[in-house]
């Protein structure tokens, strides 16, 4: 057991996961998921530990649902207890049109981005009405809900939408649990998300179209999350934040 309240961050690994976890080493324990790079997530974990938290890793692929009964044996078996769920695991694909698209692809975006993040918060979920001290569950959107990616990737935009649909009628059902559910909706990040994308210069081409003129960081995203699962937002759910510099 211990003290510190435990944090849960899929695709904690990079971007913006990774920034969620540097930014709250200090107030948090975590258990660190993430799908495949392991050099990255153990370079997560030394940074948390070198600033005194405490950090175990989880490997695993949220769109296995056997995987997510793994992660979750971590969180029981290590913490006993989970107070916050960053949702952030998720996926892009190459630039298209919906007219290129397969099944394949769009399954696999389904089930990584709106299906696995839905398993993850029922689980979750379960562990916090158990505990019946509330909790907090933010889940990772995208500006893309709002602005429906045409010609570039309408899937993940649509898998988006779905996320901040999921995040409304999930924070109805669990409001009297004290259980909060939020989601953020980042714009232009500079993240590896666009370089996976097959854009890596993505978000400084795009920048002069955000009424800042300029992308976000990985940390501005960050510590509007964190405020999100903080008790400084502790009436506050059911809500979608833009992180979009106002586009």
């Amino acid at each position: 057991m211990t003290e510190r309240p435990i944090c849960l961050i899929t695709g904690a690994s990079a971007g913006i996961g990774a920034a969620c976890a540097r930014l709250a080493a200090g107030t948090y324990d975590f258990v660190l998921n993430y799908r495949s790079n392991t050099d990255a997530a153990e370079a997560v974990r030394a940074e948390i530990e070198s600033a005194g938290g405490r950090a175990v890793l989880a490997q695993g692929d949220v769109a296995d649902p056997d995987d997510i009964a793994k992660i979750y044996k971590t969180v029981d078996d290590r913490f006993g207890r989970l107070d916050v769920l960053i949702n952030n695991a998720g996926i892009v694909d190459q630039t298209a049109r919906l007219t290129d698209m397969d099944h394949a692809r769009l399954a696999r975006m389904m089930n990584v981005n709106v299906i696995g993040a839905m398993l993850m918060a029922k689980e979750a979920v379960i562990r916090m009405q158990a505990q019946g001290t509330g909790g907090a569950i933010i889940n990772i959107s995208s500006a893309a809900a709002r602005l429906g990616s045409g010609n570039q990737y309408v899937d993940y935009a649509a898998s988006k939408a779905a996320i901040d649909c999921f995040t409304k009628g999930l924070s109805d059902e669990v409001a009297g649990d004290n259980i909060r559910v939020m989601s953020i909706r980042p714009g232009l990040i500079d993240t590896e998300l666009h370089a996976k994308g097959g854009e890596p210069g993505r978000a400084q081409r795009l920048a002069h179209m955000v009424p800042m003129k300029r992308e976000g960081s990985a940390e501005e995203v960050a510590r509007a999350i964190l405020w999100l699962a903080s008790p400084e937002a502790s009436y506050v759910t059911g809500s979608t934040l833009d992180v979009t510099g106002g586009r």
